[in-house]
């Protein structure tokens, strides 16, 4: 791949307008170029890419890819390679950021799928590639892979290679995706690194500081490029935004994806969708509750500190109150996992938090922590990787740390987790 230029100096005029660190001797990595993806030879305009999947409830999966000229908003899938028996038709959409136009987005839901089986699709009846992707189990075990802040760059590509070398049912992304910040081919870019991967898993997302790219007076409306690139199914969740939504997934793991950079107080529209989202989680049937944020609430990194406090401060309760068992967050280009934790203390009926935003940014990471080390705090580390959620049962999940250790996935950091739905104390 080809090195894209680090668009630094065009940001700065940009915003002229408006539990335990490893003994061994590992060096932390610097940060890696960008890498640029090369466009598809596309003589009439018509082949579909960045494509990428996501579930729209509990048999059926949104399509969603880009053509740069009018082509039809069809999706035509099948269980065996070049058959397709099924297809269906969607929206198509465009935007405009600044002087940029953006290309044809299509936007479509296919199924009723059946659990646990390889799909073959094609994107806008071209013959010029063949997707697939394999639907979510319908019962335990599921696999997750959490990944956050993201980018585009070789480190992202290391991490990219690892998260595919190892089977997983679907990706969670606590915000911070393409790291565009405003220069909307960088958007286009990103589809097309991550295309291997999103178009053949689900991918459900969350929104981070980096997808605002509002400018004061010239482009006030944020999030413009993210709603229309990545349409999560909030409505299905009785949600009124994109930035914040719900969704089951293995018959028992209920999946809470909360907007860092939306309105978040007590009278604000997410906090009472959360209210009512969490009321109607049935413990008995839906043992696991797992919530994803972008700006962490613990964090004992010198970077963003504090950030998340007043959306802790208001959420907190709520997900506490529901036994909700783990919060993942992104924002801190590092890695830390805490114990069970409520209020700023440890509570063994608090969710454990962990921050995983360490995927690969072009930013670089955040080496600084503060000293000593908190008790709440278990495993803190300033490297780049990933992390896999595996649920076994209704008790208990494993949770690893993948280290992106010279391009080679190493466990760093390994744990237990029993739901809190199990713990009779809780």
């Amino acid at each position: 791949m080809e090195v894209m230029f680090s668009p630094s100096v065009a940001f700065v005029l940009l915003l002229s307008l408006g539990i335990v660190l490893c003994s061994h001797s590992y060096q932390r990595p610097h940060a890696r170029d960008l890498v640029s993806v090369p466009d598809t030879d596309d003589s009439d305009g018509t082949s579909p890419q960045q494509v990428h999947v996501s579930i729209v409830g509990t048999n059926n999966m949104r399509v969603s890819w880009i053509t740069k000229r009018d082509a039809p908003a069809t999706v035509e899938y099948g269980t065996s390679p070049g058959k397709y028996s099924s297809s269906a038709n969607g929206n198509t959409t465009s935007y405009s950021y600044l002087l940029y136009k953006s290309g044809q987005i299509h936007d479509v839901i296919i199924g009723p799928l059946d659990p646990d089986t390889v799909y073959y699709y094609r994107c806008s009846g071209s013959s010029s590639k063949e997707f697939s992707f394999k639907t979510p189990p319908s019962n335990l075990p599921i696999n997750f892979v959490v990944v956050g802040d993201l980018g585009q760059t070789g480190w992202t590509q290391t991490t990219l290679d690892h998260i595919g070398a190892m089977p997983y049912d679907m990706l969670l992304l606590p915000g911070d995706l393409s790291y565009a910040d405003y220069f909307q081919s960088y958007w286009d870019n990103f589809g097309r690194l991550v295309e291997p991967l999103a178009s053949a898993r689900p991918w459900m997302v969350t929104q981070g500081n980096h997808e605002i790219e509002k400018i004061p007076l010239i482009h006030p409306k944020p999030f413009v490029a993210y709603n229309a690139r990545w349409t999560m199914p909030f409505s299905l969740s009785s949600s009124p935004s994109n930035l914040f939504y719900s969704f089951d997934v293995a018959s028992s793991v209920h999946v809470i994806m909360l907007g860092s950079y939306a309105d978040y107080g007590t009278d604000s529209d997410q906090y009472k969708w959360l209210q009512s989202d969490l009321a109607k989680v049935d413990r008995n049937k839906t043992p696991w509750l797992i919530a994803l944020i972008h700006a962490p609430w613990y964090n004992t990194n010198e970077a963003h500190q504090n950030e998340g406090e007043d959306m802790r401060r208001a959420i907190e309760p709520l997900l506490h109150g529901a036994g909700v068992d783990v919060v993942f967050a992104g924002h801190v280009h590092a890695y830390e996992r805490f114990t069970r934790v409520y209020n700023q203390k440890a509570d063994p009926c608090g969710p454990v938090h962990i921050t995983i935003g360490d995927g690969g940014n072009r930013e670089g990471l955040a080496k600084n922590y503060q000293s000593p080390q908190p008790a709440i705090s278990l495993f803190r580390e300033a490297s780049f990787g990933h992390g896999r959620f595996d649920v076994v049962n209704a008790t208990h999940a494993l949770w690893t740390w993948h280290r992106n250790d010279d391009d080679v996935a190493v466990i760093a950091d390994q744990v237990w987790i029993t739901s809190l739905s199990s713990d009779p104390t809780c």
